[in-house]
């Protein structure tokens, strides 16, 4: 079949079915092939026009086909400049460094080091995690339920979801899971203020007790906003606790900002919010401005590395640097990281309105433009933290009739109960409330099915 040919979604859906692997997840919750993208906007093979709430799962800070974006790649190219570089440097790849390094917190900036690495955020994870095995020379990594870190060995290992673990064996060892501070489903039952701080009293205690039976770490993981995990924010004060924690105990601290960085929350970076500054930080997704990249930054003390002690072919993607130079000075001269919060905040009121209306919404939560609704069962009793079990169902129904309505809308969390909101930072006002009203007229579609 001619690709030129095919006039619809489904020809080149039933095209994908046959020869990708039985792995590929979107389309089937997504059924649509993309024929043009702008902005905020997809549209599909039959000239369907969707909002598009996922954007690539957060990598597309300034939507599809910003002209930023796209200028500062033609100009690679009318400049001949090489597309692959392996780590060899080049004045496109200064400049990213640059203008990354000029937005680091002050004190940190002048003791930062950077690491390319391959064009995923999963190999930038397994490089700071390589990073602090060697620095210290321990072994065992504190990571958190509920999060996500990738899909390779290593970060399936330090990941929460048990799906993709069940038939993987020999994950990586040392690996110890701590209870992240999860207001509305309480690990300990309590739910409230209260959850976060046991969650912090719990971690101090067992780094000091002498038979807990996990060795001095290498280092603490943790995303501050969950995002696979369901868009759970980390409460300010207990990140701070994190920090205080680690540090006074020589912990090197990783902060996942695969999906939180680039003014996602509302801050640059999400760990900005409560202040701190880990030893290493982790980006990808908007980074590269819509093309694959990823890095790690981190202290200079943590630089223990032998030369080629980890490598990747396309760390030297420079089409993406360009682009992702354009993306971060677009944010920065036009104020989206405030207007990432501004359309955050209105975005989560109105949910929460919509909550007060519908008792099947469970929980309103996010960061800034990452938020997330949990859709409950509320004729089944509650527990003792005060949430009501999960229904998948609705939530899954609420996903589809949005796509039926224009709207592209992820879902995940536990139980697959979360209706997740990852909009591009240039998201307007206007837009913000036409999400709104579109998943509220999903919502009682789904509900009457």
């Amino acid at each position: 079949m001619s690709i030129q040919n095919a006039i619809s979604n489904r020809e080149l859906l039933d095209q994908q079915e046959r020869r990708e692997s039985n792995a590929r997840s979107y389309p089937r919750r997504i059924p649509l092939a993309i024929s043009e993208a702008e902005g905020i906007y997809v549209t599909d093979m039959e000239g369907n026009k969707y909002l598009d709430c996922l954007a690539g799962a957060g990598t597309l800070a300034l939507g599809h086909n910003h002209p930023a974006v796209i200028e500062a790649m033609e100009q690679v190219i009318r400049d001949k400049r090489p597309l692959h570089t392996l780590d060899i440097t080049t004045p496109v790849k200064e400049e990213f460094v640059n203008e990354l390094f000029s937005t680091l917190p002050e004190g940190f900036r002048d003791r930062a080091k950077i690491q390319f690495c391959g064009p995923t955020g999963g190999d930038a994870i397994e490089a700071a995690l390589k990073l602090v095995k060697t620095a210290t020379g321990r072994q065992s990594i504190l990571t958190f339920q509920g999060g996500y870190h990738g899909a390779t060995h290593g970060t399936m290992a330090i990941s929460g979801n048990l799906g993709p673990k069940k038939n993987v064996q020999g994950l990586m060892p040392d690996t110890h899971f701590l209870p992240y501070p999860y207001t509305y489903r309480c690990p300990f039952g309590v739910g409230g203020e209260e959850s976060h701080l046991i969650s912090s009293q719990y971690i101090e205690n067992l780094l000091d007790d002498p038979e807990s039976g996990i060795l001095p770490p290498a280092a603490m993981i943790f995303e501050t906003v969950q995002g696979e995990g369901g868009s759970i924010p980390a409460p300010i004060e207990w990140i701070r606790e994190m920090r205080r924690i680690t540090e006074e105990r020589g912990i090197p601290l990783i902060i996942d900002e695969v999906q939180t960085g680039i003014g996602r929350t509302g801050e640059l970076f999400s760990f900005e919010h409560a202040g701190i500054v880990p030893d290493v930080f982790v980006l990808s997704k908007a980074i590269g401005g819509s093309l694959p990249l990823s890095v790690v930054i981190y202290d200079r003390d943590l630089d223990a590395w032998e030369p080629g002690a980890h490598i990747g072919t396309f760390r030297g993607n420079q089409m993406a640097m360009a682009a992702g130079t354009a993306t971060l000075k677009f944010i920065k001269e036009n104020r989206l990281v405030a207007h990432a919060g501004e359309m955050g905040e209105r975005l989560l009121q109105s949910l929460q309105e919509l909550q007060q209306e519908f008792p099947e919404i469970g929980d309103v939560r996010g960061r800034g433009l990452m938020v997330g609704v949990e859709i409950i069962d509320p004729a089944k009793p509650h527990s003792a933290s005060g949430s009501q079990p999960a229904d998948p169902d609705v939530a899954s129904g609420i996903q589809r009739e949005s796509f039926k309505r224009g709207l592209i809308l992820e879902v995940g969390g536990r139980h697959g109960a979360v209706v997740r909101f990852l909009p591009p930072l240039i998201i307007t006002r206007e837009q913000v409330d036409e999400v709104v009203s579109i998943f509220r007229e999903a919502l009682i579609a789904s509900l009457a099915e």
